[in-house]
């Protein structure tokens, strides 16, 4: 069976025709994905699956990956933390280290960047590759993966200085669009159905796996799974736990994620969580290994409501994983999950963590509403939120790139 018939088997077969007619406009074309790291976050996530199923519709496509110092990637977080709002900008001397590692990268890339009909650059970290290519001739879009609704306005003059030479900027919800002197798409992500990270799983798998993590599967489970980051909020879920437990005396919370080797936070952040989670036997904290994708899984399986309560965030794949298993979702009110939990049909929107524990009380003692809430929640990942559909949507866009339309897929 080939790839696409595989997808064809759960996204539909009408789904995989529409991929084949729109591959075939731009059949052959040389595209490449350039980002920061192979490993840890959405975007190396998104991108694995997605080289090989283009390549199977017969674009000629490649993904490149940044050689960065550690300088570069200290600079680059708070670009990245700065865009999500925080005020926190790089001085002169961490610029230079990031200017100069696009220099090397370019140099490096020239031949790969120059004979290319598309290039995706995804986030702040390569977005200043476009200087040196001034005589390119393919098509650049930049790729904002990132909640940019406020960003420090420091950081977003410069980081504007290079986004602005782009052909096309996507970024994945309405609220996120900045000003920029050329088309704006809004392109959600999305996740891949296929993976080792949401495929079925045996029941007796999924057991293990939690068994192992510390978690009873005869007692009620929540579960976070992201990287260690403030953003994602992981001492505002214990103290939701902590609020809950009193009224839930079995209650467990998991707490699994790991780092990326983009960002030098990860080590400060779980050390944080693990302090705060102190001697609790019912607070399990997993630092999982890069790529440890069927644990992932099993842990998302395993719990009775997966929670991501970030406070920023430009998505959040793990909403569309738990969702893709039959489980409701409490999370953040921010960002991408406003776009993907439909309050009180697949999930619960939260501002605090006493919100947070009111909800999980209320899911774990209605399990008749919190099965239909799960079944809400699969049905609309399968329509909105699969790989298939990204792909749709990104082969359109360099359709309409190709052919100069005038017409916008997308906001402004």
């Amino acid at each position: 069976m080939t790839l696409l018939e595989r997808y064809a088997e759960v996204a539909g077969r009408d789904v995989v025709e529409h991929l084949r007619q729109l591959a075939g406009l731009l059949k052959g074309a040389r595209v490449v994905h350039v980002n920061a790291t192979a490993t840890g976050g959405g975007v190396a996530e998104i991108l694995a699956p997605l080289i090989p199923l283009s390549r199977e519709l017969g674009l000629d496509a490649r993904w490149e990956v940044l050689d960065g110092t550690p300088e570069f990637f200290a600079c680059t977080k708070l670009m990245h933390n700065a865009i999500q709002g925080k005020r926190a900008a790089p001085d002169e001397q961490a610029l230079r280290a990031y200017e100069e590692v696009n220099a090397g990268n370019a140099a490096r890339l020239t031949g790969v960047l120059n004979d290319a009909e598309f290039v995706f650059v995804h986030d702040p970290q390569p977005a200043a590759l476009i200087r040196h290519f001034s005589k390119r001739s393919g098509h650049w879009i930049w790729r904002c993966h990132i909640d940019a609704s406020h960003p420090d306005s420091r950081v977003w003059r410069y980081l504007q200085t290079h986004v602005a030479g782009y052909d096309a900027s996507v970024f994945s919800l309405p609220a996120f669009v900045r000003a920029l002197p050329h088309r704006s798409y809004v392109i959600p992500p999305a996740i891949d159905p296929l993976g080792d990270k949401n495929r079925d799983l045996p029941d007796e798998q999924v057991r293990s796996i939690c068994e192992r993590n510390g978690l009873d599967m005869n007692r009620p489970r929540i579960v976070q799974i992201s990287r260690f980051d403030w953003f994602k909020d992981p001492l505002g879920v214990i103290a939701a736990y902590r609020i809950a437990k009193p009224f839930l005396p079995e209650l467990q919370l998991l707490l699994a994620g790991g780092g990326a080797s983009d960002d030098p936070e990860g080590v400060e952040v779980l050390r944080a969580v693990r302090e705060e989670a102190g001697d609790d036997p019912d607070i399990h904290v997993a630092d999982l290994p890069p790529g440890d994708n069927v644990t992932v899984n099993a842990l998302q399986r395993g719990a009775d409501i997966v929670v991501q309560k970030s406070l920023r965030e430009g998505f959040g794949l793990t909403v569309a994983e738990g969702f893709w298993k039959g489980r409701p979702v409490i999370g953040g009110d921010t960002g991408g999950i406003r776009l993907q939990v439909v309050d009180h049909h697949t999930g619960f929107l939260v501002a605090s963590a006493e919100g947070a524990a009111l909800r999980i009380r209320y899911l774990l003692h209605d399990d008749a509403r919190r099965q239909r809430m799960g079944e809400k929640a699969r049905e609309f990942a399968r329509r909105s939120f699969l790989l298939t559909r990204q792909l749709r949507e990104y082969l359109t866009l360099m359709v309409a790139l190709q052919r100069g339309a005038e017409e916008r897929i997308g906001a402004d």
